[in-house]
């Protein structure tokens, strides 16, 4: 795994790596794979492409893994990826959900859990637009000015089209640099528009969405605001305050509270690995995507190599891991879960929500 542990973002990949870990222990625990324990090797990234490359030669070169796992973030896959398809290494259950990863015929090496960028923004226009009775053009963007951001809304442009949009240049877009804090710019573009945007949806980190959304209210604009889940929903939660109500966060993975068999299997086993480590949507995605992983590895009988492993994963086809939906991976299926669930922070929690509540706010 190449992901983030220092910086900004630091807590998107130490949660990852906590889920990934938790499983881990379950399955060595159990006996291993074969008879043998699995071992997570862990590099840090910073979310900077620029260390992704030698992070990756390192694991394939000196490491000789076997496959890459959990790594977190779209401009560190787009370096990662071609390296992992170029030295056929199972690239699988990547913390982001961008299209680079998601091409059809899908890439060979990379295999996806999560439901892409383009699908959670598409379920918040398509709620907005249901539920919220707006029109395409009361909606606007604020997005990270990458790959990861551009995801996200070529992703909600192509569903507001598909709604009625017919000129896209009536949406704005806000959008601001990698790992910075310097939004402004971004927020003048939203309240200069016309009409005033009803509705912003955000594909960014935590600490400028935070700062986005702060700003925005103190120049009086009243729009809802909704975020991909790459943002974190427990940190924008904590740097909004109890004082910030209502804003929306899609998730990819069930709501902690849940009582699916997968989420309190992910209790049990995040507490037998640590009991001080709190549960997170983050670390939560780490557990499913490592156990998908390994429902794939108890299928081999012979040697495990890298295309036995991808062949184990294509030939999962339809399974149950606790949901309450099938999963489904095959060789045309390289993304095991298209499900989108929205939460909302209220009173500083991430609390479960239903789209339909969307006609209750005002």
């Amino acid at each position: 795994m190449s992901t983030v542990l220092s910086g900004p973002v630091a807590h998107l990949g130490t949660n990852m790596r906590n889920g990934v870990l938790a499983a881990l222990k379950e399955i060595n625990m159990q006996g291993g794979i074969q008879g043998k324990s699995l071992c997570l090797i862990v590099l840090d990234d910073g979310y900077d492409p620029e260390r992704t490359v030698p992070n990756m030669h390192r694991l394939i070169e000196e490491e000789n893994v076997l496959a890459v796992i959990g790594n977190v973030g779209t401009p560190t896959a787009i370096a990662a990826v071609p390296i992992a398809n170029r030295n056929h290494l199972p690239f699988f259950g990547a913390f982001t959900g961008a299209g680079i990863l998601r091409r059809i015929p899908p890439d060979h090496y990379v295999v996806n859990y999560r439901a892409s960028y383009a699908e959670e923004t598409a379920a918040m226009v398509q709620a907005l637009i249901t539920y919220g009775n707006l029109q395409p053009n009361e909606i606007a963007f604020f997005t990270q000015r990458d790959a990861y951001g551009d995801s996200g809304f070529v992703g909600g442009i192509a569903a507001l089209k598909k709604n009625g949009l017919k000129d896209e240049t009536q949406i704005t877009h806000g959008r601001y640099e990698r790992n910075s804090l310097a939004v402004e710019n971004a927020l003048a573009d939203i309240l200069l528009a016309d009409p005033e945007p009803k509705a912003v949806i955000m594909v960014g980190t935590y600490a400028p969405s935070a700062k986005f959304i702060r700003l925005a209210r103190n120049y009086g604009l009243k729009s809802l605001f909704l975020n991909v889940s790459f943002v974190g929903a427990a940190p924008l939660a904590q740097a909004l305050g109890i004082e910030e109500d209502g804003v929306i966060v899609t998730q990819v993975v069930p709501h902690l509270d849940s009582p699916l068999p997968i989420v309190q299997d992910f209790h049990k086993a995040l507490h037998r690995f640590n009991p001080a480590i709190a549960p997170t949507f983050g670390a939560l995605e780490g557990y499913i995507t490592t156990r998908i992983f390994l429902q794939a590895l108890k299928t081999l009988t012979g040697e495990i190599t890298r295309e036995s492993i991808i062949a184990a994963l294509e030939n999962l086809g339809q399974f149950d891991l606790g949901f309450d939906a099938p999963l489904k991976l095959s060789k045309y299926e390289h993304q095991a879960s298209h499900q989108v669930w929205p939460t909302i922070i209220r009173n500083g929690e991430v609390q479960p929500f239903d789209w339909k509540q969307l006609k209750q706010i005002p």
